[in-house]
């Protein structure tokens, strides 16, 4: 990922407070997915769709091998995958516990 110099660190950081805050206040799912669409490229869309793709495969413990075979998502990006769901900033765990709470309330 480039990095620039202009703002430095600092700049990313309250450019990221910002963006997390307006994705956060976007409340209908349409919305995000439309947001989604105008701010990444369609390579970034299908590396984000990637990587959360293999999340619950991860979880249910399938080898990686197995996981690439049944999705096309590379052995390396399913390992980055894994490092964060075990190291990473928690990002991961709290959408999982939105998404089961989801499906929870949407099963009769």
């Amino acid at each position: 990922m480039k990095r620039r110099v202009k703002g430095g660190e600092e700049g990313f950081e309250e450019r990221l407070a910002q963006l997390s805050a307006i994705l956060a206040r976007l409340d209908e799912p349409e919305a995000v997915r439309a947001f989604l669409l105008d701010l990444c490229t369609p390579a970034e869309l299908e590396a984000m769709t990637d990587r959360w793709h293999v999340v619950p495969l991860l979880q249910q413990g399938v080898p990686y091998r197995e996981i690439y075979e049944l999705t096309g998502v590379s052995v390396t990006t399913i390992g980055r995958v894994a490092r964060t769901l075990e190291r990473g900033a928690g990002g991961y765990a709290r959408a999982v516990a939105l998404r089961a709470s989801t499906s929870e309330r949407a099963s009769p």
